[in-house]
């Protein structure tokens, strides 16, 4: 189970860097659309404008467009805020300024611009293509695998909780883990569906893309991310109880009273909010972007992973420590027995020469 919840767990990890890598791409973009927007509106109302016919100044949402003389072709550097710039550095967008003043336009209307130039390379976009269907496998198989053990792990839980035989300190602290589990699986499934919600938004002009880059947007996916650290923790720390207690029924108490559930519950359901609280309010203070899923200050990110590191380091001492005091036991089992093999073997010799003698 362990083994399968840290498969699913790094799967679903490299999806969420995925789409954080989007997002952040997506909000630097957008970022610098704005700046090159305003950069553009300043300079044409601050440039003169020439005597005689023209095309006029104007930002098209895509490049910025200087006055241009009739029947001739302008060529302007491909904008500045395109991911992929440094490719087509020395690339052009081209317009047509008709004899008549007017910039040309298409059959449809629209105003003809010619950006080949400035289009991503077909390799690197047929590449991105790839990754994104690779992470979306990923994302599938995850996502059964978290159902599947969701729908596990609740009959194993009514099991538990309808027959009174097994209520009992030891199964309670195994109902407690498999509800961590639940509760990851539950919050992971719906981080994904939040995000997918918040990433798949219809964008129709440019106010769209700012509504989707708001922090009114992004509150539901902070929430659920905020909920998914939490679980993984809860989920560590009951692994943490698991190993506790057993270390108690078999060498030492570790609580005074081992059927006292409040210890093994706080432990398991409240050490986490200690570390999950203060990671929030980093987020919402040093990092408040996007959905909460990418760190730029890896300090931040060590509040949460600390805390799954020593868990992790503290039930593998425990399980050594366990381990040696099973082995310990069979070897005294085995030297006690000896004793009973050769007393056996004496015997055996003794009635053998006796009647060999007769």
């Amino acid at each position: 189970m362990l083994l399968a919840g840290w498969i699913l767990g790094h799967l679903c990890w490299m999806s969420l860097q995925w789409e954080s890598a989007f997002g952040k791409v997506l909000e630097e973009t957008y970022r610098k659309w704005l700046q090159y927007k305003d950069d553009c509106l300043r300079q044409i109302q601050q440039d003169p404008h020439p005597a005689g016919l023209f095309c006029n100044r104007s930002f098209d949402l895509y490049a910025c467009w200087p006055d241009a003389l009739p029947g001739t072709l302008v060529n302007v550097s491909c904008p500045s805020y395109l991911p992929w710039v440094h490719t087509v550095q020395h690339g052009v967008v081209r317009r047509h300024c008709s004899l008549d003043g007017h910039w040309v336009r298409d059959s449809e209307g629209h105003l003809w611009r010619d950006m080949s130039e400035c289009e991503e390379e077909q390799s690197t976009y047929i590449q991105e293509l790839w990754l994104k269907q690779v992470m979306l496998s990923f994302q599938i198989l995850y996502t059964v695998g978290y159902t599947l053990s969701l729908l596990s792990l609740l009959s194993a839980l009514i099991i538990l909780l309808t027959i009174r035989k097994l209520h009992c300190m030891r199964n309670y602290i195994h109902a407690n883990l498999f509800v961590s589990f639940i509760l990851r699986a539950v919050a992971v499934l719906l981080k994904d569906s939040l995000l997918d919600q918040h990433w798949s938004r219809q964008i129709t002009t440019h106010a769209d893309i700012g509504d989707m880059l708001s922090h009114r947007a992004a509150i539901g996916c902070r929430i659920a991310q905020a909920l998914m650290q939490y679980f993984v923790l809860a989920n560590h720390y009951w692994f943490f109880g698991e190993a506790l207690y057993l270390h108690s029924v078999l060498i030492a108490s570790v609580f005074m009273d081992n059927n006292n559930c409040l210890p093994y519950g706080l432990l398991g359901w409240g050490t986490p909010l200690m570390f999950v609280i203060p990671w929030m309010l980093m987020k919402l203070l040093k990092e408040n972007k996007e959905c909460w899923a990418i760190n730029e200050n890896m300090n931040y990110w060590w509040i949460i992973r600390v805390p799954i590191l020593f868990a992790s380091l503290v039930n593998f001492m425990i399980f050594m420590k366990i381990l040696k005091v099973i082995l310990s036991k069979l070897r005294a089992d085995n030297q006690h027995r000896y004793p009973d093999y050769k007393l056996r073997d004496s015997w055996s010799l003794y009635s053998t020469a006796t009647q060999t003698k007769r």
